[in-house]
Formats: C-alpha cells, structure tokens, sequence
C-alpha cells in the first residue's frame, strides 16, 4: 500500500515538473515572438544605426555646461512637481485605498467599482495625462502636477489596498468587538499595522515621480525636460548631453534621499 501511494506521490510530481515545464517553454516561446514582431532580430537594422549612434554621440561630446544656472529654476520645478504630485496622490489614494480592500470597504459593491476606477486610472499614462492638462489649463508645472498625481492615484491606491488587505485581522475584530466605530477601526486597528508599507510606497513613488516629471517637461508641463525638448530642436546635442547628466546626477540625490528617508523609517 505504502508502495502504491509513493508511486502515485512520484507520478504527480512528474505531471507537475511537465506543466511547469510546458509553462516555462510556452513563456519563452512568447518572448521569442515578441522580440521578432518589434524587429529585435532584424541585424540589418542595427548595422545601420551603430553608425548614427557614433556619429550623434561625438555631437554630444564635450558636454556644454555654459547654460547651467538657466537650469536651476527648472529642476527645481521639476523637483516641485514631484513632491505636490505625490502629496496629491496620497491624498486622495488613501480613502480609495480604504474602499477598495475587501476588509476595510463599505459594501462589496463600492469596492469592487472603485477598484475599477484604479485600473482605469493606471491604464492611462501620465504622458497623455499631461497632454490633456496642458491643453486644458496651460503650460507651466501645474498640468504636470495633476497629470502624475491622477496617474499615481491607479497605482498607490492599488498598492495601499493591498497592503491594508493583508493586515492582521485580529485587532479588527477585536476592535469592532468593542464597540468602536468604523473610523476608529481603521485609525487604531488598521493604520498603525500599514503605516511602514505605506510611507515605503509613498517614497518609492516620489522617486519614480522626479524621473517622471522630466518626461512631462517634453510635452509642455515644465521642468528640465522642457529645457531638453528646446536643446533637442536646436540640435544642441551637446546641451542635450549636459542636460542629460546633470538630471542623472539629480536622480541619484533623490534616490539617494529615498533610501536615507525608509532606513529612518524602518
């Protein structure tokens, strides 16, 4: 009997190392075509742009870094933006956040469609975003402050609801148990066991927010980008090649403050 039941133990985790295995060569299989759809394999192509890469990185060497003090001012409007972006987005992420975990929401219903209104949220990218809120209040900062906080608010609700989802439940119950109200619930039982998830997604996301305000810059919404795009159309390459290196060495300040701010956190 023993026997019998090691053969069929052995046989369903040969069957299982089969589908994993299928799963695995299926995956792969979809990468390969991917990358022959987008032209990846096509040597052709990148015999002829090694050439032009050559030439348009000798364009940007030396790096011109006569304008600098004309980029003050639009890195820190970019450095602006990202910070009221994410204050913005976690603002309003936190009570859709609220609604959207199963634990935490007010019916079913609610949660279900405001988890809804996340995805939707996320699935439109802040570079549309902000060609929107350019057309509609104007150049400047402030069409790429709401452009990256309603794109952040698809992806911090979502992250803060999954967070709040997987909480203890204990102290819920014990909470509502005691008579205490739905706000004192989520005050006293929920908030004080999220807080560290949620200051380390906040962080996350303001990084992700400076190198994302540089991109807005591009279609109108200010910043330095703004300043890269007019290098770009002057063909100043060697501007663009300074402009490029002083946001690199911005992001690696920001990065480097976000990691400082989660130790201290911790």
């Amino acid at each position: 009997m023993s026997g019998t039941m090691q053969q069929g133990i052995l046989a369903a985790e040969r069957a299982d190392g089969r589908r994993q295995a299928l799963l695995v060569v299926g995956v792969l299989a979809i990468c390969v075509v991917a990358l022959a759809i987008t032209g990846f394999f096509d040597a052709q192509r990148f015999a002829e742009g090694i050439p032009a890469l050559a030439q348009l990185g000798s364009e940007m060497i030396p790096p011109d870094f006569s304008r600098w003090q004309s980029w003050v001012r639009p890195l820190l409007d970019t450095l602006a933006m990202s910070i009221a972006g994410t204050l913005l987005a976690v603002i309003i992420s936190l009570p859709l956040a609220l609604l959207a975990a199963p634990n935490t929401t007010v019916h079913p219903a609610l949660g279900h469609v405001t988890r809804l209104v996340l995805s939707f949220l996320r699935s439109v990218p802040e570079l549309i975003l902000g060609i929107i809120f350019v057309a509609a209040v104007g150049f400047g900062a402030l069409p790429g402050v709401l452009a990256l906080a309603l794109h952040s608010v698809g992806m911090v609700g979502k992250f803060y609801a999954e967070a709040i989802e997987h909480v203890d439940p204990k102290p819920l119950e014990a909470a509502r148990a005691a008579g205490a109200t739905r706000l004192q619930v989520i005050m006293h039982a929920v908030l004080p066991q999220v807080l560290p998830q949620l200051a380390d997604i906040t962080i996350y996301r303001w990084e992700y927010h400076f190198r994302a305000s540089t991109v807005l810059g591009i279609v109108g919404a200010g910043g330095i980008g703004f300043e890269l795009i007019a290098a770009l159309r002057l063909i100043a390459y060697d501007q663009v090649a300074a402009i490029l290196i002083t946001i690199l060495a911005c992001v690696v300040v920001v990065d480097s403050l976000g990691a400082a701010l989660r130790r201290r956190l911790k």
